[in-house]
């Protein structure tokens, strides 16, 4: 027997009660799956009554044909714990989410083509909508309060205002919700901003708003523009996201403590975001580009309430005390977190990522009579390594745009690096001839603003002192999970410097299911895997010091670990700590 969530004249109402959203934002794709239960439960001891998440396209569509919606893509088993804890649920589905996610979760596959239309009303990129609704609204659908289940409300699109103004796009997804059986309120979100909530929703949508402080002043705003029905905060922000090359970003816990409470004050609903904000595993990380391209880092600690690694925070008891002003909260409280186990570990095994590029067990070779770019190549993320061949007197080598990072190699030596971030396009090239080798990284696409959609890789041609650049191969690099055939190549090296690229390999034993924290000091820029779990990227860039690894990756024995090492390290080793080290702050 189902229950009602209803917009009323001044309140949400729950089976015809006022009901006050107490919410905290938890994405299911940036914790693992065998956590999920625990981040959920420590929700509910927090005092929270709902859980929103957003729902990643490209996560659950990594390629053109696949959808997937197992393991830790798992939506239904996500929301099937949320209702066990007896919480609600939001969903917000996009298709755009922003988030800090790759692409802000739009596909790179799908904007490869410069004919369908982003964030607006083309039947190109509609068609591929209605597909990606197909797939996983259904079991969203199955699961709304009426009939049973924890989902009382379902947003479209998400801070549209801040992109465009195209009415009939807005009208024709929530047409696709709603034709997908959705019945419970729709809902959009938009900043704090007069001329954003203006273009940013509909009538047929209920209005909601984003800030982080400034709680009186932000929900007359509101108010100004949906003079009925309840007022909430979509997106609360008690923190920040972390960019590689900044300072970590932290809020004091008794400011957001402060501004909760005038929020909470006013009746108005809340989604705390983040209230845990988890990883970037892999190749998820998102970017910024302002004028000046800044990917985020592999920890989406955000400052959260509750931390990376699931830990209570000072700020979680201080919001704790506030809602608790407010709503029933449990009197039991989560245990603080362990030590993490302290190790160090020898890798003793490695082999050139240029020898691996050679003998074929990182990917099949194409060849080109013009430069491609990496969504020409059909790649979607990760690194891919071009290659050409110069004589002596190309001299130097120049790119119209490079995205993101690149290391320039002539037969096998390291050259320089082409940066995105740091506006470098041009490089000099040793005088003698031989094989050009650019290694590119993808270091997130842009999630934020008009520079959505746009391709990866060498952009706008190639060419040297004398000549463009137009025969090349390309190798993209399959990295998503190890081969045997890629491991079977690597060779013991001497406890000293090593050179890179390279991938490198250890193994050891531990405490089976406990986190760990792995430090890389004296390491430059690279990738981890851990038991064949791509944990994500490091770079000694700051601010982040240690990567976060979930409990349930590790085993009592046999753990391996491979990096790989796009410049060099101080020695082969690498050390396991007893807590996390996100940076230092501006403070």
């Amino acid at each position: 027997m189902g229950s009602r969530f209803e917009i009323g004249e001044r309140d949400f109402l729950l089976d015809g009660e006022p009901f006050q959203v107490i919410s905290g934002a938890l994405h299911y794709f940036r914790i693992h799956p065998d956590q999920w239960a625990d981040r959920i439960r420590k929700a509910r001891l927090m005092g929270l009554n709902t859980i929103e998440t957003y729902v990643a396209w490209n996560f659950h569509a990594p390629r053109p044909g696949e959808f997937d919606l197992t393991g830790q893509r798992d939506l239904g088993r996500f929301l099937d714990l949320v209702a066990a804890e007896g919480l609600y649920a939001i969903v917000r589905p996009g298709p755009y989410i922003c988030a800090e996610w790759t692409g802000g979760g739009l596909p790179g596959w799908l904007l490869a083509d410069p004919e369908v239309g982003v964030r607006r009303h083309e039947p190109r990129y509609l068609t591929a909508i209605a597909e990606y609704y197909d797939q996983h609204l259904p079991l969203v659908a199955g699961r709304q309060i009426t009939r049973g289940g924890p989902v009382i409300a379902v947003q479209v699109e998400n801070e549209y205002g801040a992109y465009g103004e195209d009415a009939e796009y807005l009208r024709a997804l929530i047409k696709l919700v709603q034709g997908h059986g959705i019945t419970v309120p729709l809902l959009s979100c938009d900043q704090a901003d007069d001329v954003m909530q203006q273009r940013g929703s509909l009538p047929e949508l209920h209005r909601t708003i984003t800030f982080g402080s400034r709680a009186t002043e932000r929900l007359a705003l509101l108010r100004r523009h949906q003079p009925t029905g309840p007022l909430m905060c979509m997106e609360f922000w008690n923190g920040w996201f972390d960019s590689w090359g900044q300072h970590h970003h932290v809020a004091p816990p008794e400011t957001n403590a402060q501004d909760l409470d005038d929020l909470l004050a006013q009746g108005a609903s809340v989604n705390l975001y983040m209230f845990h904000g988890g990883t970037n595993f892999g190749f998820t990380n998102g970017a910024n580009d302002k004028g000046t391209y800044l990917p985020i880092t592999t920890s989406y600690d955000y400052d959260a309430p509750l931390a990376e690694h699931g830990a209570p925070t000072a700020k979680y008891h201080a919001m704790r005390e506030v809602i608790a002003r407010y709503a029933p909260v449990p009197d039991e409280l989560p245990e603080p977190a362990p030590a993490a186990p302290e190790l160090v570990v020898r890798l003793d095994t490695a082999q050139s990522l240029l020898d691996a590029l050679d003998a074929g067990s990182l990917g099949e070779q194409r060849v080109w009579d013009r430069l491609p770019t990496m969504d020409d190549a059909e790649q979607w993320d990760g690194l891919i390594a071009y290659r050409t061949t110069i004589t002596a007197e190309d001299a130097v080598l120049t790119v119209g745009e490079v995205r993101d990072r690149a290391l320039v190699l002539l037969d096998g030596e390291p050259v320089g690096v082409l940066s995105r971030t740091a506006h470098d396009r041009t490089l000099p090239l040793p005088r003698r001839a031989g094989e050009l080798t650019v290694l590119v990284e993808d270091q997130g696409r842009v999630n934020y603003g008009p520079r959505i959609g746009e391709p990866k890789g060498l952009i706008g041609g190639a060419r040297t002192a004398v000549r463009e650049l137009t025969d090349w191969l390309t190798v993209s690099l399959r990295l998503d999970s190890l081969s045997p055939e890629l491991l079977g190549g690597l060779a013991p090296v001497p406890d000293a410097p090593l050179a890179g690229p390279v991938l490198v390999r250890g193994v050891f034993d531990t405490v089976a299911g406990a986190d760990h924290f792995l430090r890389t000091d004296g390491w430059g820029k690279g990738l981890v895997w851990v038991n064949g779990f791509l944990l994500g990227r490091y770079w000694s860039a700051s601010p982040t010091g240690t990567m976060y690894v979930p409990g349930p990756l590790l085993r009592a024995e046999g753990n391996e670990i491979v990096l790989v090492e796009l410049h060099g390290t101080a020695a082969p080793r690498v050390a396991f700590v007893a807590g996390p080290d996100l940076g230092s702050s501006e403070e």
